[in-house]
């Protein structure tokens, strides 16, 4: 039985070429920063690799397939290989415009993309404005989702569009239809977008840095234009901005319209969002009794790691010398993550209270007297027993990737402590470093993380879809090739 035919080779290249067509577009737009500055950047970095994606992504879309029907499959390898593709071609405009080697410059937009937020460069302040908005764009538009964003502006409804929104692990529906839903979605997020760069501006931060901090903060991103991150600007005010809007991202879309259509009534009763506020006041309790810190240094970094935004106001080195017991709390809140449907990483809190309810379910069935059924909610629904399952496959899948990724750190030498943070906040997608994510990090390890950047993204499924769909195109063409 074939699994992968020709029929759904052009399903997917038709539709991947839009995506392509959409990032062509995208990998212009830091030119129009690059002429308001007056920057001597190389035009031609930007020009090429968008001519690229362009040309190449018109041409996918002349391929087309008769009577064909698009599946959740087609859309798990479409999503799958955009993030690749966007990556590789904002890796080829760095690797144009700037002196560093592809494999640095795939690294750093696979972790803007992505909004993990690791960086390879020393010394950020000195690149060109057009780059630094470029990687805070990639950023903005990772955060909601690359297709996401491309199925709301150029693929019409359908049944692909509803393949694609599930490919990028989003199920909730704000309105009847996918479009509908990602123009709500789409609203909602250019709305707190501008507020947060108007508050930013306001509280006196200059128009160029607002913009960029306000794109990383909501999309939970926490790459900065700034060597120290947030750290730079030394401003309480500016920190509790940045709070709020990494709260605001990574909190659903779908909790976001409700609250908004009950003026606020509904979102204390999120169970999300009571659950993440929990965590994020008990852990910043705890942290201010046991360390030094001052109060909104802890809180702010509480945030960042449950959002998975990845913003500091510590360097490397200060993050490094955090006492094990503060790296553990922060890591548990890097594995755990944000609300699902948010713009947050990691395996996200409903499969941590899904898994937890489920164990407390099977305790409760235990010591219950024979006969009686014991049924619990979730998001006012029943729990289901497949929903259980579905959460406790995916936590331990996303484990056995960390802990594989962890090993080849520690095998090159790395701290065991700091190896297992830095690749936990990889596949989160939360950009936290002990300072191992640099410029000398070894090139198979650094393959490794973008690998883990890729999957956290993407939650693994629509990437082990891919990558079982090419072991079967091999395996159909090798005997070919044989015979």
């Amino acid at each position: 039985m074939r699994y992968i035919t020709k029929k759904d080779i052009y399903i997917v290249a038709n539709y991947l070429g839009k995506i392509m067509q959409g990032v062509g577009v995208v990998i212009l737009l830091p030119l129009i920063v690059a002429l308001i500055f007056n920057e001597r950047v190389d035009y031609l970095g930007f020009i090429i690799p968008s001519t690229i994606s362009l040309v190449l992504g018109t041409l996918f879309t002349r391929i087309k397939s008769k009577n064909s029907r698009a599946r959740l499959k087609h859309g798990m390898i479409v999503s799958s290989l955009a993030w690749l593709w966007a990556s590789f071609i904002g890796g080829l405009v760095m690797y144009i415009c700037l002196d560093i080697s592809f494999i640095n410059a795939f690294f750093e937009n696979m972790s803007a993309w992505t909004g993990t937020g690791f960086t390879i460069f020393e010394n950020v302040e000195i690149l060109p404005k057009s780059i630094l908005f470029f990687r805070s764009l990639e950023q903005w538009i990772g955060g909601l989702g690359i297709v996401v964003i491309m199925i709301g502006i150029l693929i019409h409804p359908g049944t692909i569009a509803s393949s694609l929104y599930k490919s990028e692990a989003r199920e909730d529906r704000i309105k009847p239809s996918i479009s509908n839903t990602l123009k709500k979605i789409l609203q909602i997020y250019l709305v707190y977008t501008v507020i947060g760069i108007i508050f930013f501006t306001v509280a006196g931060m200059p128009i160029f840095d607002a913009v960029n901090n306000a794109f990383t903060s909501i999309a939970t991103g926490g790459m900065s234009i700034k060597n120290a991150n947030m750290g730079f600007y030394q401003n309480d005010i500016f920190y509790t901005i940045s709070i709020v809007l990494m709260i605001l991202g990574a909190i659903s879309f779908l909790s976001h319209y409700k609250t908004i259509k009950t003026k606020g009534k509904l979102i204390f009763k999120d169970i999300q969002f009571i659950a993440m506020f929990g965590l994020i006041i008990l852990t910043s309790i705890i942290l201010i009794l046991v360390t030094k810190s001052l109060p909104i240094d802890v809180i702010f970094h509480v945030v960042s790691a449950v959002s998975t935004t990845g913003a500091s106001i510590n360097s490397a080195t200060n993050i490094a010398e955090w006492t094990t017991f503060m790296k553990i709390i922060i890591l548990g809140l890097m594995f755990t993550g944000g609300a699902a449907g948010s713009t947050a990483g990691a395996v996200k809190i409903i499969r941590v209270i899904a898994v937890l309810r489920g164990v407390y379910k099977n305790i409760v069935n235990i010591i219950s007297p024979r006969g009686r059924i014991v049924n619990m909610k979730l998001t006012n629904k029943e729990l289901k027993e497949s929903q259980i399952r579905e959460a406790s496959s995916y936590i331990v899948i996303y484990l056995i990737f960390i802990v594989i990724s962890w090993l080849v750190l520690v095998f090159y030498g790395f701290d065991g402590m700091n190896s297992l943070f830095d690749i936990v906040s990889a596949q989160g997608n939360v950009g936290l470093s002990t300072g191992i994510m640099n410029n000398s990090l070894p090139d198979i390890a650094k393959l490794v993380v973008i690998f883990n950047m890729w999957i956290g993204r993407l939650e693994i499924i629509p990437v082990l879809v891919l990558l079982k769909s090419i072991i079967e195109l091999s395996k159909a063409i090798v005997p070919k090739y044989n015979n």
